[in-house]
């Protein structure tokens, strides 16, 4: 089994690339993004409670996230693997996914950041919050606050992973198809 963690700042391409590598890598993605609008299109006590900070532009909790992402593993006993996409957020669910796939048997093969200039960034979701309708991509100071909390909480995986010799690199401006190849060179190594 291969999982994979894909992680960036919001902007930098994670779901777009994350569509090339589930279906080159038979790879179930899991996306909080996804999996947080599931629960709040279905009006979850969960999905109502990830809105609120959401709206705020701030993280939604550890213990809220971990109970999301668990239920969708769970529900896909038969997997080869899982692309987790915008998960772990911070060292603590970076752990508690470790935990969780150790009792699996399982663990994270490799972590890709795909990294990006912040203001290219900004201009990129403005325009994507221009036909979304999410109101975090729609405010410059909304989307900036993610980066900080990316910065203090995210950030750190890097050391985290790289410890573990499952850290890598890409840079994710370019074509799609660019950083898809750089992603490819990445993945084809493991």
């Amino acid at each position: 089994m291969i999982n994979i963690v894909l992680f960036g700042k919001p902007g930098a391409g994670k779901g777009t690339q994350a569509e090339f590598l589930k279906g080159k890598y038979n790879l179930v993605h899991l996306s909080t993004g996804d999996i947080f609008r599931f629960n709040i299109k279905n009006d979850t006590e969960l999905g109502r409670l990830a809105q609120t900070f959401m709206d705020k532009g701030d993280l939604v909790p550890d213990a809220v996230t971990i109970q999301m992402l668990q239920s969708e593993v769970d529900r896909n006993p038969q997997a080869a693997g899982f692309l987790f996409d915008g998960f772990p957020r911070t060292l603590a669910q970076a752990e508690a996914l470790d935990a969780f796939l150790s009792s699996k048997n399982e663990e994270i093969t490799a972590t890709v950041a795909l990294e990006a200039d912040d203001n290219i960034l900004v201009a990129r979701l403005l325009e994507r919050g221009k036909t979304s309708g999410r109101p975090d991509d729609q405010d410059e100071e909304k989307i900036r606050n993610r980066y900080d909390e990316y910065n203090q909480k995210t950030a750190p995986l890097m050391h985290y992973y790289s410890a573990q010799n499952k850290f890598y690199a890409v840079d994710g401006i370019g074509s799609i198809e660019e950083v898809t190849e750089r992603l490819s060179a990445v993945l084809d190594q493991l």
